[in-house]
C-alpha cells in the first residue's frame, strides 16, 4: 500500500508540470499580453514597460518560466491586485469555508443517493425505480446556478426559514479560531454561532450537491443490480444467511467501488461548482473570489487558485485509491 502511495505522489509531478505550463501559457497568450490585460484602460505604454519590468515579462520566456516555477517551488504564489494580499493568505483564509460548504453538499448528497440508489435497485422495474430515476435525471438536467435561485427565493425569502447570504449573522460575535465557523462555533461553545453557519450552509450544500446526489443514485442503482446477481449473492441466499448480512457484507460492500470512484471525482467537481453557488448566496469561499478575480483579472490569484485546487483535487483521488483496499481485499493482493 506505501508503494502504491508513493507511486501516486509521484504521478503528481508531471501533473502539476503540465498544468503549470499551461496557465504559464494561458495568461502570455492574453490579448496585449498580461501586462496589458493587468492594467486595463490604464495600459499606457509607459505603464506597461513598468509592468513587463517589475515582473519579468521582458525577459525571454524560458527564463520567464524558470523563475515562475522557482517562485511555486519556493512557496511564492504571487500577491493579488484586489486586496494586495498574497495568494497563499487569501486561499487559506477562504479556503475553510468553501470546504465547509463541500462536505454539506457532500454529506447529503451520499446520504440521500446511496440509500435512494439502493432502494431503487431493490425494487428495479417498479414505481420506487422509476421515481428514484426521474429524480435523478431531473437533478442532473436542472443547472446548479438556476436552483441555487430557486432554493433561495421559496426558503429564504417566500418563506424566511434560513439566511439569504454570506456564510454568519454579523451580529453574532463569534469566536474565530480554525476559520471553519461551525467547528469554531462547536470548540468555543458558542452554541448559537454553530447553529447560525450551519442555517447558513444549508441552502446552498443543498444546490451544490443536487448533481452529485443524481449521479451517486445511478452508479448505486447500476451496481448493485450487477451485484445483486452475481454468483456469491446467490450462494449466500442459498446458504440461508439473514438478508441484512447479504445486503451488508456481500451487496453493498462490493457494490462500494464504482461509487466510492464516483464520489471521488464528484468532490472534486463540487469545488469548481462552488463558484456559481456562491455567486448566488454571497458566500465567502475561494468560489466567489475566483469569479471576482475572474472579472478583476486578477490573474496571480486565478494561477495560483488553480493550481491549489488541482492539488486538493489529487489528493482527493489519492484518498479513492487508498479506499479501494479498504473496501476491497483483492486490490491489498494487487
Amino acid at each position: 500500500m506505501l508503494r502504491v502511495i508513493g507511486k501516486r505522489i509521484a504521478l503528481l509531478i508531471p501533473t502539476l508540470l503540465g498544468l503549470s505550463i499551461l496557465l504559464f501559457v494561458w495568461v502570455r497568450s492574453l490579448p496585449g499580453g498580461p501586462a496589458t490585460a493587468l492594467l486595463g484602460d490604464k495600459a499606457t505604454p509607459e505603464a506597461v514597460a513598468r509592468i513587463n519590468e517589475a515582473y519579468g515579462f521582458d525577459q525571454p520566456i524560458i527564463v520567464q518560466y524558470l523563475q515562475y516555477m522557482g517562485k511555486l517551488l519556493s512557496g511564492d504564489f504571487g500577491v493579488s491586485l484586489q486586496t494586495g494580499r498574497t495568494v497563499t493568505e487569501e486561499f487559506a483564509t477562504r479556503f475553510p469555508a468553501t470546504v465547509e460548504l463541500t462536505i454539506v453538499a457532500l454529506v447529503f448528497a451520499i446520504g440521500v443517493g446511496i440509500p435512494l440508489g439502493y432502494w431503487a435497485a431493490r425494487h428495479v422495474r417498479k414505481w420506487q425505480d422509476h421515481f428514484s430515476v426521474v429524480l435523478s435525471l431531473l437533478g442532473i438536467v436542472i443547472p446548479v446556478f438556476f436552483l441555487a435561485f430557486i432554493l433561495k427565493w421559496i426558503f429564504a425569502i417566500q418563506l424566511p426559514w434560513f439566511p439569504t447570504d454570506g456564510r454568519q449573522n454579523p451580529r453574532i460575535n463569534a469566536t474565530h479560531i480554525t476559520d471553519f465557523y461551525v467547528l469554531d462555533g462547536l470548540l468555543t461553545r458558542e452554541w448559537d454561532a454553530a447553529w447560525d453557519a450551519f442555517m447558513h450552509l444549508v441552502l446552498p450544500g443543498l444546490a451544490l450537491g443536487t448533481i452529485p446526489l443524481a449521479i451517486i443514485v445511478r452508479i448505486t442503482r447500476a451496481s448493485v443490480l450487477e451485484v445483486v446477481n452475481a454468483d456469491y449473492v446467490r450462494t449466500a441466499k442459498a446458504k440461508g444467511l439473514t438478508e441484512k448480512l447479504i445486503r451488508n457484507r456481500f451487496i453493498l460492500r462490493n457494490a462500494m467501488l464504482p461509487v466510492t470512484t464516483t464520489i471521488g471525482l464528484q468532490l472534486g467537481l463540487m469545488i469548481s461548482g462552488a463558484v456559481l453557488t456562491e455567486t448566488v448566496f454571497a458566500f465567502s469561499g475561494i468560489g466567489r473570489f475566483l469569479r471576482d478575480a475572474i472579472f478583476t483579472l486578477d490573474y496571480p490569484v486565478l494561477q495560483g487558485f488553480v493550481i491549489f485546487i488541482a492539488i486538493f483535487y489529487a489528493l482527493i483521488n489519492l484518498l479513492v485509491d487508498i479506499s479501494y483496499g479498504l473496501i476491497d481485499p483483492r486490490v491489498r493482493v494487487q
